[in-house]
């Protein structure tokens, strides 16, 4: 059982550490989605792989606790939104690391143009300033449960809940066009027009 005392690791490193495909993929995840280091990468690939391999030794049984499990299954992966209500086990196999990385908290708050840049939605949330469903989280890798994607705010006792503070106000566009990285903006243009600011569109749509 191991002491109760030590925390274990929720992930599991690369088998190898130099392996040049999977350096350059993770690099131009960390682009787009602003990670503190790789280990963030990691536990999110190991909580899909978790769930993968879960579904593959449930699609090859045939059990009444088979049917359990995989109920259990699909369970947590609507409620992580990751599939949809009616999806199946092989589902869950066709899911890939940028799904679950569309869920986390840091992602999200830029997608509802509540930051400039993945980097600055890490800072605020870093720094207390977001609430989700009312309670403060400061973990940027947090996983959103469905529905709370639109439950997302700044903390009525933070400044930047003020529309007057600089931070919210509009992006000039001269100074938008140099602070935005390419990735940025390649995710921009997949937003809606009322989810990004209306700078941001503007600049993106010419």
């Amino acid at each position: 059982m191991g002491s109760p005392k030590k925390n274990r690791k929720k992930y599991t490193t690369p088998l190898h550490p130099w392996r040049a495909v999977r350096i350059e993929k993770e690099k131009a995840l960390d682009k787009v989605y602003g990670f503190k280091n790789r280990k963030e990468i990691w536990k999110m690939d190991s909580l899909l792989k978790e769930m993968k391999s879960q579904a593959k030794k449930l699609i090859a049984r045939e059990d009444a606790q088979c049917v359990k499990e995989e109920k259990l299954l699909k369970e947590r992966a609507f409620n992580l939104g990751l599939i949809d209500k009616e999806a199946k086990l092989e589902d869950i196999l066709g899911l890939n690391i940028e799904k679950v990385l569309e869920r986390r908290l840091q992602t999200q708050v830029f997608r509802l143009g509540l930051a400039r840049s993945v980097r600055q939605a890490r800072q605020f949330i870093v720094h207390g300033h977001i609430l989700v469903d009312g309670s403060k989280v400061n973990v940027p890798s947090y996983i959103l449960r469905r529905g709370e994607e639109t439950k997302i705010k700044f903390d009525h006792t933070s400044t930047l809940n003020s529309t007057e503070h600089p931070e919210r106000k509009v992006i000039q566009t001269l100074e938008l066009k140099g602070k935005l990285e390419p990735e940025e903006k390649k995710v921009l243009k997949q937003l809606p027009a009322k989810e990004a600011p209306a700078e941001i569109v503007k600049v993106e749509t010419k």
